[in-house]
Formats: structure tokens, C-alpha cells, sequence
């Protein structure tokens, strides 16, 4: 066999755990790359030393594996996507804790694994604290993440049907889409992985790169724009400089990032590698159509309301102000249901404009929404949302006409027939998971309105709630550390989703 296709096949028999901890150790090369251009020589040596040390141990352990037959059961990429975002963050926590000294151990791996979550909750809330790799190296990290949902979205979850798959009509017994994915099921996974990393990495990446030149022609600084740009794309909401408002770019900035949101909405609006798309294309998908909806919808409210509270300070004429609140309301809006995290530099005009003060829980409301199967947002998913109004409008229509027929429709067809019920399943052990989050968190001596934000935030991986969702941000740095391991649990459950956590603690689904 040549050379090069033997090593391919040799690296497709590793355990996928292990190469992802492969690419990790490579990837610390970026930042350490970076901080030896910035002559910053102690960061450079903390993630030089660290990622040649990863790699030394990935080769050893590759050496070690070589020739053995995978063993894998039906879970075990699940299973190796769940230990990704326990155990890698400790890797990825080690040049950061020795390029800042001045913190601790479990500070960092809430850091870490609030990036790799694509969650972008921070420890640091003062983004002088830490130098320019530093924060390089969170965005990244969050970035890294975001891929990894993308790719897993249809390698691993969708084969499961898990991750929103579960209310679609490929997950439905009989239909032709099961039997598809069934037969799609049976090829090897690691085959699959790498086919749909071939086919996603480059779009991923190349839509990075093209944010982050359009941030830079609207006149950002380089790193300010590469970590904004990884942000969106990745849903981690991830500053250096402490979010949109202080990088200056303007509307045309924020509207440019505002249409990279949009592919967190629908996994059409980039792929069709997960037997979901409609034959209309996103014209009637039906996820991408409730988030433009809601887009349009609540800015729409928020500025009638706060129209009807300028008359009582006499800025009614102000139509100014007035249309830049309407754009902070749009922008914001599509953050936190797209689980972003970015406010608009407009944000505050609403409230400068009429005098009240826009309640934080209609951001978090956004948040628990979330944004569409398979992408990089978080939350309880537009698709499992449809699914629930979907049938909420036909118990409807049967209340007026009981012995009515009624056909699914075009967007209708993406369910399958008991599709809300396991949609209302999840809704349900969402909610319990938020119950039993916030329970904790008050035990650990968290009160009880910072508790309710801070799980909302984790669970639908939207960290920057904790500071836009009250009226006094929450300082994470000053929680317990009881506190901020119930936290990191939480993000992970957030990211994975409470199903495929149920679905690891199965036994006979290891034995298929």
C-alpha cells in the first residue's frame, strides 16, 4: 500500500477522542505563533512547550494503538464528543493558566469550557486583564467548538437521531428517509466523519475568513476582527474587547455580522447533509422562516412600546433615535436567538429614547429558544418549536371542526407523526434540567434571581446573559467553586442536550 493512503488508514483506526486531541495540541501553535510576533515571549513558550508536549504524547499513544481493530459500539462517537468537552478543556487550560499566574486552576477550565461550549460566559470581565493571545486563543478555542457541532451535527448526532433529528420523519420507523439513514447508518463512521469534515471544514473556514476581511474593510483592528468574526460564526459571543459596542464599526459593521447570524437559523442556509431539507428550500423551511419571524416580530413590539413611552418625555419626534433603536433591537434580537451573545452599539438608544428600560427577560426568552437543528446555536431548537405550534395549531382546528382531515403541508412533512410529543419530551426535561440547575446553584449560596440567569445562560449556551439579563451583572469570578463546577456540568449538558446524555447512560445501545 502507498505510503500516504496507509497513514490515512491508520490515523481513521485511532480512537476519535484521540485525534481530536491531536488537532487541539496542533492548534496551539496559532496563538504561540502569535505571541512570538507580539515579542511576547512567556505566552509563546506556555503554548509552544504545551502543544509540542500534546503532540509527543498523540504520536506516542497513535504508536501504541497502531494495528489493533477499533471496537467501537453504537455511542461511542457520542461518547467520544461528550469526553471532548470534559476532559480537553484541562489540556486547553494549561498555557493559559501559565501565560496569567494570576489565577486559578478552576477559573480556567471554566474558561475553556465555556468556549468550547460555545457558551462565551467569562470569568475575566475586564478584557485588559488578559493580553492579546489570550483572548486570541478563547476565540479559537470557541471557534474549534463551533466546528465541532457543525461536523457532529450530521457524523454523529443525526445517525443517532439526536439533537433535534429526533422530531424529524428520518427518525420515524417506515419512512423513506429512515430507511436512507439506515443504510447511511451502517458505513463506517469514521468514513463518514472525515467525508463530512472534507465537505464542511472549508465552508466553515472560508466563511470566517470572508467576515473577518469584512470587519477589517469597516475598519476594525485585525485581532479584534478575527476573534468577532470566529465568534459569530462559532455562536460563542467571545470579545477582546467587550462586545460590539467598543469596536466601533458602526451599523454597516453590525449588519454584516447580523447575515452570518442567519446561518445559525437553518443548517439549509450551508448544507443539505442531513435529510431535512424541503424541496422549497428555505423558503419553506420552517426554521428559518419562525426565526425570521421572530426578528421581525419583537424589534417590531419593543419599538412600539418604547414609541408609546416617548410621548411621555416628549422625544416622539425624535425619529432618529428612534430608527437607531429599531436597528439595536433588530441586531440584539437576532444575538440571542441565534444564542450569540453580541449586543448592538444601539442597544441603549431605546432606552435613552423613551426613557424605559428594556427587561432582560425577553433576552433570555430568545435564548431558550435558540436557533436551528445542526448548527452552532444553542437552546431548545426552532425545529422542535415548529414542531410544538404545529401541532398546537391543528388541536386547534379540531376543537372548530373535530372530524376534520388535515395533510402535513410542505414544511409539515419534516415530522414525523408523533414529532411534537417527542418535542414536548425534551421541553420537559429542558425545563427540569433548568429547575434542578437553579436548585443547585441556590444551595451553593447563589441567590435566587442570579441562579435563574446564570442557568438559563449555561443551558442554552448563551454566556453573555449573565451580563445583559439583569440589572446587575453577575461577577462569575466571585461565585463558589461548587458554584462554577455545577456551571461547567451545565454547559456541557447545554451543548449536548439532555437526550444524548440519557442516550450515553444506555447499555444496550453499546452492544448494537
Amino acid at each position: 500500500m502507498p505510503r500516504e493512503p496507509y497513514i490515512r488508514a491508520s490515523l481513521m483506526q485511532l480512537p476519535l477522542f484521540l485525534l481530536m486531541f491531536g488537532v487541539v495540541s496542533a492548534s496551539m501553535m496559532v496563538p504561540a505563533l502569535h505571541a512570538l510576533v507580539r515579542d511576547n515571549e512567556t505566552t509563546a513558550r506556555a503554548f509552544f512547550y504545551a502543544g509540542l508536549l500534546g503532540m509527543i504524547a498523540f504520536v506516542l499513544i497513535a504508536v501504541a494503538h497502531a494495528g489493533r481493530k477499533p471496537r467501537h459500539g453504537a455511542l461511542g462517537p457520542l461518547m467520544s464528543l461528550f469526553s471532548a468537552f470534559v476532559i480537553l478543556p484541562a489540556m486547553l487550560a494549561v498555557p493559559f493558566l501559565e501565560a496569567l499566574p494570576t489565577t486559578r486552576f478552576v477559573n480556567v477550565y471554566f474558561e475553556m469550557v465555556s468556549a468550547l461550549t460555545t457558551t462565551g460566559a467569562t470569568m475575566f470581565d475586564d478584557p485588559a486583564r488578559l493580553n492579546d493571545t489570550l483572548h486570541l486563543w478563547r476565540a479559537q478555542v470557541g471557534w474549534m467548538g463551533g466546528l465541532l457541532m457543525w461536523v457532529a451535527a450530521s457524523a454523529i448526532l443525526a445517525p443517532l437521531h439526536l439533537g433535534g433529528f429526533e422530531v424529524t420523519a428520518q427518525a420515524e420507523p417506515g419512512r423513506r428517509e429512515a430507511a436512507f439513514s439506515n443504510r447511511v447508518g451502517k458505513i463506517d463512521h469514521r468514513a463518514r466523519l472525515m467525508r463530512i469534515c472534507r465537505a464542511l471544514v472549508p465552508v466553515y473556514a472560508g466563511l470566517t475568513l470572508l467576515l473577518w476581511l469584512l470587519l477589517m474593510a469597516g475598519g476594525d483592528r485585525p485581532l479584534v476582527a478575527i476573534c468577532h468574526a470566529m465568534s459569530v460564526m462559532a455562536t460563542s459571543g467571545i470579545s477582546p474587547v467587550g462586545g460590539v459596542p467598543e469596536a466601533d464599526i458602526g451599523i454597516t459593521g453590525e449588519g454584516v455580522m447580523l447575515l452570518f447570524m442567519l446561518f445559525a437559523l437553518s443548517r439549509l442556509t450551508f448544507s443539505q447533509d442531513t435529510i431535512t431539507a424541503t424541496q422549497g428550500g428555505l423558503r419553506s423551511d420552517p426554521e428559518f422562516r419562525i426565526g425570521i419571524f421572530i426578528v421581525v416580530a419583537v424589534p417590531l413590539l419593543l419599538f412600539l412600546r418604547h414609541f408609546i413611552g416617548a410621548f411621555d418625555i416628549a422625544e416622539e419626534a425624535n425619529l432618529v433615535s428612534g430608527l437607531y433603536a429599531l436597528w439595536g433591537s433588530v441586531f440584539t434580537v437576532m444575538s440571542f436567538l441565534t444564542t450569540t451573545g453580541f449586543v448592538s452599539e444601539h442597544w441603549g438608544a431605546a432606552q435613552s429614547w423613551s426613557g424605559l428600560a428594556t427587561p432582560g427577560l425577553i433576552l433570555m426568552g430568545l435564548a431558550l429558544i435558540g436557533g436551528g437543528v445542526a448548527t452552532t446555536a444553542g437552546g431548545v431548537k426552532l425545529l422542535r418549536v415548529f414542531a410544538l405550534y404545529h401541532n398546537g395549531a391543528r388541536e386547534m382546528e379540531r376543537l372548530v371542526h373535530p372530524s376534520s382531515v388535515s395533510g402535513a403541508g410542505t414544511a409539515g412533512r419534516r415530522l414525523q407523526s408523533n414529532g411534537a410529543f417527542i418535542a414536548w419530551i425534551f421541553f420537559m426535561l429542558f425545563a427540569l434540567s433548568l429547575a434542578g440547575i437553579t436548585l443547585l446553584l441556590t444551595l451553593a449560596g447563589t441567590s435566587f434571581e442570579d441562579a435563574l440567569v446564570l442557568s438559563i445562560a449555561s443551558l442554552s449556551t448563551t454566556g453573555p446573559l449573565v451580563e445583559y439579563a439583569t440589572e446587575t451583572p453577575v461577577r462569575l469570578i466571585e461565585l463558589s467553586v461548587t458554584a462554577k463546577a455545577i456551571l461547567a456540568g451545565a454547559m456541557v449538558l447545554g451543548r449536548l442536550e439532555t437526550l444524548a446524555i440519557i442516550a450515553l447512560l444506555t447499555p444496550d445501545l453499546w452492544r448494537a
